[in-house]
């Protein structure tokens, strides 16, 4: 399933209520490659029978990679991820590479403006889920207007 760019409902009234959501399936070697990343070996990520030896079903997504994934939607909604202000959330369940992950948000759309039309900023409410189950919860980020950033010669 390919990912899709989040995309803010265009609402009638400026600083109406918005909403995001991306669906994405993180797929067979996710948690191989982000465990290379991230330094994060432990095998419950890598091996079913590591996982089950330790009372889990299966092997799990590492909730760090979960979590990249709502601070890149979320980001993304909101211009770029130089907006990205704060982020905080609960971490609630774990996931697992073959399941759909959904990853819904609610915030506030920016005002007509050539720079900011379209975007969220502000307070951004979220969550991560797999079917039922609940992987993030209570998540919490502040986007502001993306800036310009010069470099230093």
């Amino acid at each position: 399933m390919p990912e899709a760019t989040p995309q803010p409902r265009t609402g009638e009234a400026s600083h109406a209520a918005e909403t995001l959501e991306r669906r994405l399936l993180p797929g067979d070697g996710v948690t191989r490659r982000y465990a290379q990343a991230s330094g994060d070996l432990n095998p419950i990520h890598l091996d079913d029978d590591a996982a089950r030896a330790v009372g889990l079903p299966r092997a799990i997504l590492h909730g760090m990679w979960t979590l990249a994934q709502a601070a890149r939607t979320i980001s993304a909604a909101g211009g770029g991820p130089l907006s990205l202000k704060l982020l905080s959330v609960q971490f609630r369940g774990y996931g697992f590479p073959d399941e759909e992950l959904v990853i819904e948000g609610a915030g506030t759309c920016a005002p007509d403006g050539p720079a900011l039309a379209g975007r969220l900023v502000g307070r951004v409410e979220f969550t991560a889920r797999q079917g039922e189950r609940v992987l993030l919860a209570g998540g919490v980020a502040e986007l502001a207007p993306p800036c310009a950033v010069t470099p230093r010669s």
